[in-house]
C-alpha cells in the first residue's frame, strides 16, 4: 500500500529532480498532485522546476561531493535524474546505500552517456542500429570519418537537446563538426560518437511507460529536429501495422534491460517496415510534450503514477495533434511575449511560456499546442497560432 504524508511535515514523501528545466516543471506539478514534496536542483537559478518546487538548490551536479551532500541532507524517497550531466557515479554508489534511483541508477549511467546505450542495443541486445565508431581526440575523429564515411552525424556522447551534434556532408564540414561537439558537450570537451547516416523515411519517438502492472507503449509520436533539437512533434505518427510491432518490441526490450518504473522516451528511425533503434531517454521525452494535448494522462502525469507504483489502467486517447517549440535566439535576461490573446482566439491550441530566465545563443522558451480533427490540420493550426507570437528581446 503506498503512503503519502503532507508536504513540509515529518511524514511527506519526498522527491528530489537533478535538472530543473520545463520537463521537470511539468513533473513537479504532477508529483505535487499526489501531495508529494519536491526538492528541485540545478546548475542554474531560477531555472522552470525551481519556480514552482517547494525548495530548490543551485549546485554543479557534475560534482559527486556536493550532490551526495545534498542528498544525504534531504533523504528524498525518489531522486529524479531530468539531464545528462550529473555525476551518475555518486548515483550508483548512492543507490548501492540504499536511495531510490528513477528508473535505476545503471539506467541512468548507461543513457546519460551515448556510448553505453550504444553498447547495450547494438552489441547486447542484438537491436538494429546506424554504424558507429567513438572517437576521443582529433586523430581517432579523423579516422573514424574516414571508416564511416560521409554523410555521417558526429556528436558529443554526452549532450542534450542537439548542443553539440552535427551533420557532416562533405570533406569541408568536418573541422566546424569537430569544434561543435567539443564545445556543445554537457561536461565540455571530449569523446564523440560518429554514425552512419541512416536513409529513413521518418523519426518516432515511442514513449514507453514500465509500471506496476506491466509495459505500455504510447502511439508514436512523430518529430520534426534541426541539428538534433526538436522543432515540432505530433501524434500520432502513421506507421504500417508490422513497423508498429517492431517499434513496439525493440522499446520494451531496450527498457526492459534498464529496468525500473517511469516513462522512456525511445527514438527510432522508420524507413517502410524497417526500424532501427537510436536512443533512449529514461524520462519523459521534448518530443512527448504534444501529449499535454492529446491525452488525457500526459507522458508527465504517466511518469509521477510510475514512480510512486500507482496503477495505470488506462490512458485516453483524445485524437490527433501537435506541438511546435519556441525557441528564441539572442543573448538578454529580459525576453517577453505578446500576442497570446490572438494565438489563444482559435480553438483548439493552447501555450505554454517555460519561464526560463535568460538566453544565451538558442533556448527553447515554450512550446504550442494544437489539436484538430488529423495530425495535418493540428500542424498547420500550431504554425498558425506561432506565426501570431511577438517576442521582444530587451538589453541587459
Amino acid at each position: 500500500m503506498i503512503k503519502i504524508g503532507s508536504p513540509l511535515t515529518p511524514v511527506a514523501r519526498k522527491a528530489m529532480l537533478l535538472g530543473s528545466g520545463e520537463l521537470g516543471k511539468e513533473v513537479v506539478m504532477e508529483l505535487q498532485r499526489y501531495g508529494v514534496e519536491v526538492i528541485a536542483v540545478d546548475r542554474y537559478a531560477n531555472a522552470p522546476a525551481m519556480q514552482v518546487a517547494h525548495r530548490h538548490y543551485v549546485i554543479n551536479m557534475l560534482d559527486g561531493e556536493k550532490l551526495r551532500e545534498i542528498i544525504e541532507s534531504e533523504k528524498p524517497d525518489y531522486i529524479i535524474p531530468e539531464v545528462e550531466a550529473i555525476a551518475t557515479p555518486t548515483l550508483v554508489e548512492l543507490e548501492k546505500e540504499g536511495f531510490n534511483v528513477i528508473p535505476t541508477a545503471n539506467a541512468v549511467l548507461l543513457t546519460m552517456n551515448r556510448e553505453g546505450i550504444r553498447r547495450l542495443a547494438a552489441e547486447k541486445l542484438g537491436l538494429p542500429t546506424a554504424r558507429y565508431k567513438f572517437a576521443d581526440n582529433r586523430e581517432e575523429f579523423d579516422k573514424a570519418i574516414e571508416e564511416i564515411g560521409i554523410p555521417c552525424v558526429v556528436k558529443p556522447i554526452m549532450s542534450s537537446s542537439g548542443h553539440g551534434q552535427s551533420t557532416v556532408k562533405t570533406k569541408d564540414d568536418i573541422d566546424p563538426a569537430w569544434n561543435e561537439a567539443q564545445e556543445g558537450g554537457r561536461a565540455g570537451a571530449g569523446r564523440v560518437i560518429v554514425e552512419g547516416f541512416v536513409d529513413f523515411d521518418y523519426e518516432i519517438t515511442m514513449l514507453t511507460v514500465r509500471h506496476c502492472d506491466g509495459t505500455t507503449t504510447l502511439k508514436p509520436i512523430g518529430h520534426h529536429q534541426v541539428n538534433g533539437d526538436y522543432r515540432e512533434s505530433w501524434q500520432p505518427q502513421p506507421m504500417t501495422d508490422d513497423a508498429i510491432a517492431k517499434a513496439q518490441n525493440i522499446a520494451k526490450t531496450i527498457t526492459g534491460a534498464l529496468g525500473g518504473y517511469g516513462i522512456f522516451g525511445v527514438e527510432m528511425f522508420v524507413k517502410g517496415d524497417e526500424v532501427i533503434f537510436s536512443e533512449v531517454s529514461p524520462r519523459p521525452h521534448d518530443t512527448g510534450m504534444v501529449t499535454m494535448i492529446t491525452q488525457d494522462l500526459s507522458e508527465f502525469a504517466i511518469h509521477a503514477r510510475a514512480i510512486l507504483g500507482l496503477p495505470l489502467p488506462e490512458i485516453r486517447y483524445f485524437g490527433a495533434g501537435a506541438s511546435k517549440a519556441i525557441v528564441v535566439e539572442g543573448d538578454t535576461d529580459k525576453v517577453v511575449f505578446s500576442g497570446l490573446e490572438d494565438i489563444l482566439s482559435e480553438p483548439g491550441v493552447q501555450i505554454r511560456l517555460f519561464g526560463k530566465p535568460e538566453v544565451k545563443g538558442h533556448r527553447r522558451y515554450g512550446v504550442i499546442l494544437a489539436t484538430d480533427t488529423d495530425v495535418e490540420k493540428s500542424l498547420q493550426k500550431a504554425e498558425r497560432a506561432y506565426a501570431k507570437l511577438k517576442v521582444e528581446m530587451l538589453p541587459r
